[in-house]
This record gives structure tokens, C-alpha cells and sequence, in this order.
């Protein structure tokens, strides 16, 4: 009697797996390592705060604030934690360049997808199993990254862990890295078909995940509407605000943009005597409160998943054209 064979998964999906197992490995190891990181950032994280304290205490001389940053749970916490965020910021340039070369590129290139098509998978389906895999292991990844990144920072204290319009601090702690990753994936796939080749599209790929994340981070605190007061609210902006412009008006009724008299001061007689000797009449500041964030984060993200809908659109039409 024969030994019944034992079952293996089979189908496209396992299929991209197997082929590209190399990619999934190393996107498990960096996961794992990003967790050990963060996790050992949760941990200190309350005697980081504690050095920074101490060191922004009355009375702490610049010689224990400076062995506190050197030696300290506040240096090392604050360095954990922009490295992590450095490599969320910009997980959507190395995926862009594998999606264009490894992906689709090198199979375009060496023939192996056009062997596929002559099997029982059509080209529609092996693109559409080649984008779902990645998408949705890169969807599952990169949210995990971001909701440990958003633990271990804790009550956010911006001297360690930066300010929430910071580069790197926004781009790692909400959707808009997941909507990066998927645009980039996209991108990729559309340069792979475009130039079939593993190195040209993997340098296009990685060309155009740049300058998408260059004019976004350029342009993003335009897409939503920013919050204007007038007076010695001007002066004093809210806890966690990032001041986009300062302005004043004269007696005269001219309006001064960038005008930063007068800003920083506490007292009222302070302030009387500035406005005296200035000649303004009243202040104005333009600025995206902290409660902001997610709108922001939300109209970014929308404009990445357009960008990846479009460039996967494309990548669809352009092999339906290409292939018979």
C-alpha cells in the first residue's frame, strides 16, 4: 500500500511566497529587531524622562545636564527611538526599488512570468497575486511597527521622543506609513513593467518614492485648513503648535508677515512697552495645532492610496495591452 504523499500549499499565492522567501525573511528579521529596539525603549523609557527632568530641574548646572545626555537613559532612548523612526520614514524606498527589480523586473526580464502565462495563469492574475501578497504582508507589518513605535514613546515628551510635525515622528506614528509602503509597492510594480528590467526599474522605482515623498512632506501641512488668532494669543501659541507664520499690523493698518516682534514675552507690561516701541497695533499667528495630526494624517494617507489605486491601475492596463 502506498504512503499518501502529505499536503503542501499550493497556488499563486505560496507561490510568491516561495519565490521570494529571501525578501519575506529579511522583512521578518527587521520586524523582529524593530520590536527588541522598541521594546527596550519602553523600558528605559521612564528613567529617559526622569534624566530629562532632572536635567530641566531649577538649579541643574550645564555639567550634570551634560553627563545626563551623555551617559543616560534620555541619550540612548532619544536615539532608539529616531533610528526606528528614520527607517519607518523611508521603508517605502527600499520596497519601491524590490518591487521594481526583484518583483517584476527580473521575472519581465528572464522570461519566468511569460512562462507562467503559458501555463493556467493568466498575466492578470499572476500581477494581481504579485501586488495582494507583498501588500498585505507590508500592510500587516508596517502597521505593527507603528502601533510599537506609538507605545514606546509613552506620554510623548517632545524633547526625547520629538514633536508630532517632525519628519521622521510623523511619518512613523500614523497610516500615512502604511499608505507609503503601499504607494511604493505600486510605484515599483508600474516601473518593473514599464522598463522590464531588474536595475533600471529598481532605480526608477526608487527615484519616484522620493520625490512622492519629498513634495508630500513639502506640502502636507497645506492639506488641512490652519488654525489664525489675533492678539497676545499670537504671542503664546498652544502647547505642542507648530507656528507657521508670525505676523503683525501697524497703526497704520499695514499688515507685516514673518514679524516675530514681540513674540516670547510673558508679562503685559512687557508686552505694552514692546507694542510702544515697535509701533504695531495687534498681532496674528497662523499654526496647525497638535489636534491636527490625524486630520492630516488622514488626507496624506488618502493621497498615497490614490497614488498607489492610480499607478496600479496603470500596471494592469499597460500588461492587458503588452499581453495577448
Amino acid at each position: 500500500m502506498s504512503t499518501p504523499t502529505p499536503h503542501r500549499p499550493a497556488g499563486l499565492t505560496w507561490t510568491v511566497l516561495r519565490l521570494h522567501r529571501t525578501a519575506l525573511y529579511a522583512w521578518g528579521a527587521a520586524l523582529l529587531a524593530t520590536a527588541a529596539v522598541l521594546a527596550w525603549m519602553y523600558v528605559i523609557g521612564p528613567d529617559a524622562r526622569a534624566a530629562a527632568r532632572s536635567c530641566a530641574a531649577p538649579g541643574a548646572g550645564r555639567a550634570a545636564c551634560a553627563h545626563l545626555q551623555a551617559i543616560d537613559a534620555d541619550a540612548i532612548y532619544a536615539n532608539g527611538l529616531d533610528l526606528v523612526a528614520t527607517c519607518v520614514t523611508y521603508l517605502m524606498v527600499p520596497v519601491a526599488a524590490w518591487a521594481g527589480a526583484a518583483l517584476i523586473g527580473r521575472e519581465l526580464e528572464s522570461g519566468t512570468a511569460q512562462l507562467a502565462w503559458t501555463q493556467s495563469v493568466t498575466p492578470v492574475r499572476w500581477l494581481a497575486a504579485k501586488l495582494a501578497v507583498p501588500a498585505v504582508v507590508l500592510t500587516a507589518g508596517t502597521t505593527l511597527a507603528v502601533l510599537l513605535n506609538v507605545w514606546a514613546r509613552g506620554d510623548e515628551n517632545g524633547d526625547l521622543a520629538g514633536d508630532w510635525f517632525s519628519l521622521h515622528v510623523y511619518d512613523s506614528t500614523g497610516p500615512v506609513a502604511v499608505g507609503y509602503v503601499l504607494a511604493g509597492l505600486a510605484l515599483g510594480a508600474l516601473a518593473g513593467l514599464v522598463l522590464r528590467r531588474a536595475l533600471p526599474a529598481a532605480g526608477a522605482a526608487f527615484a519616484a518614492a522620493l520625490v512622492l515623498h519629498d513634495v508630500l512632506s513639502r506640502f502636507r501641512m497645506s492639506l488641512w485648513p490652519a488654525s489664525t488668532v489675533t492678539g497676545q494669543a499670537a504671542l503664546h501659541l498652544p502647547s505642542g503648535a507648530l507656528a507657521l507664520e508670525h505676523g503683525a499690523v501697524t497703526r497704520n493698518g499695514e499688515r507685516l508677515g514673518n514679524d516675530l516682534a514681540c513674540v516670547g514675552l510673558d508679562r503685559s507690561t512687557d508686552i505694552s512697552r514692546c507694542v510702544e516701541r515697535t509701533g504695531l497695533a495687534d498681532f496674528w499667528a497662523t499654526y496647525q495645532p497638535e489636534s491636527h495630526f490625524w486630520p492630516l494624517q488622514l488626507v496624506e494617507s488618502g493621497l498615497l492610496l490614490a497614488v498607489a489605486g492610480l499607478a496600479t491601475a496603470a500596471a494592469f492596463t499597460l500588461l492587458r495591452r503588452r499581453t495577448p
